[in-house]
């Protein structure tokens, strides 16, 4: 698979199971409120579906930073 697929998976995988469920607000926004909040009553299993939930967004940062290196790397090389 070329990087431009990888990044429009991740970003599909992003919007969707990374967002969900949207109401009232996005899951994965509640978590990191939570988190940055101190954390208070958060069990392992909160933990584990922050990560679950994180992991197409810290796919699609991978993904574009890849994309940024290897065009600075073609601009440089050419």
């Amino acid at each position: 698979m070329n990087l431009n697929r990888n990044i429009l998976l991740a970003l599909i995988a992003s919007l969707t199971l990374g967002l969900a469920p949207f109401s009232p607000e996005p899951h994965i926004w509640g978590k990191l409120k939570w988190i940055a909040g101190g954390g208070d009553g958060m069990k392992l299993m909160d933990y584990w579906d922050t990560f679950m939930h994180g992991a197409p967004w810290l796919l699609l940062i991978y993904f574009v930073f890849l994309f940024v290196v290897r065009s600075f790397k073609k601009a440089t090389d050419a």
